[in-house]
């Protein structure tokens, strides 16, 4: 009876899995009929021609004569420049949110209970226009730029900062810095190994740190400091020299991260009110600091319940950065619809978005899931 009930199931699986693929296969032939109607080419034998097409925002060394596939690729590299650096700042600022909403200060807790329910409740496309449309054009223009500090400029043209030029010599000082990497992980690794041992804590965050930024800064001096600062200068009707972040770029940082900060602070909160409450006396019975307590007590147990709903979060954060061409940022999504005006090959430019986003989010999501299975109880562990 139960080998005739596995055989029925794994018969019925085959046939479902048969069908999806004829499926599937009827609707490519439906496809290729459809193009061959239209006198549309099918292929990605035009990324080997030439783009002409302008791209402001470029992280590497691109011009119009490039190719279509490497106009895309510039695109995906402005993908994930925004993703990676939104998922820090967001997780940043999103960990403070959610710290500052179980705070005991009623004006912390209110203030934060504030942006959380503003930002949560307004939609993304919609603070991406407010922070380019009323942030960035209140700025003044390039003449009457903002000064804050020696060599930025801050106007509606963009955030102009000083760009360092290294020199020879200068693979010596990172050559330091990994090494102090690695010091500083063995010291934490032996840290931990001591106090199991003897019960002694060293205080391994502040020791770390004088080794992490103390020896590359020693090797920088020592060989003469090998870095030039090129400074932007005013030229005519704009700066030119230096590092810029463009309007654009600001404005999508702007809208993304404070968006996604008001839900990973929401996570960070529910996560901290989970933990037992017992622990938190016990903790304050043997006088220890809130600050510890929260750093070492608390937001180590909050991981476990954090993680999983912040994962989602990264991976919302990731697909929200195609708003990007709402507001002139050339994301991949704003590229590939340049391409696809100018070749009309609909297809395989969205297949291309819809495996880049899904190599990205799974990525994400493998990262986050390895780093939460190492953080999460076992049992009979203790």
């Amino acid at each position: 009876m139960i080998k005739s009930s596995r055989a029925t199931s794994l018969f019925l699986q085959g046939a479902v899995t048969a069908g999806i693929i004829y499926l599937g296969y009827l609707l490519f032939l439906n496809t290729q009929a459809n193009l061959e109607a239209r006198n549309i080419a099918s292929g990605f034998g035009f990324f080997s021609t030439e783009a002409g097409l302008p791209i402001s925002n470029t992280l590497l060394p691109y011009t119009p004569a490039d190719t279509y596939g490497y106009a895309f690729f510039i695109g995906v590299v402005n993908t994930l420049y925004v993703a990676i650096l939104g998922i820090f700042a967001a997780t940043t600022i999103g960990v403070l949110i959610g710290v500052s909403r179980v705070s005991g200060n009623w004006l912390i807790a209110k203030m934060a209970e504030i942006y959380v329910e503003t930002l949560r409740n307004i939609p993304l496309l919609l603070t991406l226009f407010f922070s380019y449309g009323v942030i960035i054009a209140s700025l003044p223009s390039p003449r009457n730029s903002i000064h804050p500090f020696f060599g930025c400029f801050l106007n509606n043209r963009g955030l102009y900062l000083p760009k360092p030029i290294f020199q020879e010599g200068f693979g010596l000082v990172m050559t330091a810095f990994v090494l102090s990497l690695v010091i500083a992980f063995v010291l934490s690794r032996w840290a931990d190994r001591y106090h199991d041992r003897t019960g002694v804590s060293i205080p391994v965050g502040w020791i770390g740190a004088a080794v992490l930024f103390g020896l590359p800064a020693i090797v920088l001096f020592a060989i003469g400091v090998p870095v030039r600062w090129e400074g932007a200068v005013l030229q005519g009707f704009n700066f030119s020299g230096g590092m810029v972040l463009r309007p654009e770029f600001t404005a999508l940082m702007i809208g993304l991260v404070l968006y996604t900060a008001a839900f990973i602070g929401e996570n960070v909160r529910s996560g901290i009110q989970a933990v037992d409450i017992g622990q938190l006396e016990a903790a304050r019975s043997f006088g220890v600091g809130n600050g510890v307590i929260m750093r070492r007590i608390i937001l180590p147990q909050a991981l476990r319940i954090i993680i999983p709903a912040t994962t989602n979060d990264y991976t919302s954060l990731v697909k929200n950065s195609s708003l990007a061409v709402a507001i002139g940022y050339p994301d991949m999504v704003s590229v590939g619809g340049t391409i696809i005006g100018q070749n009309d090959q609909a297809i395989e430019i969205i297949g291309l978005w819809m495996a880049v986003y899904l190599a990205i989010n799974l990525l994400i999501s493998s990262l986050m899931n390895l780093f939460n299975s190492r953080i999460q109880l076992k049992e009979g562990s203790e």
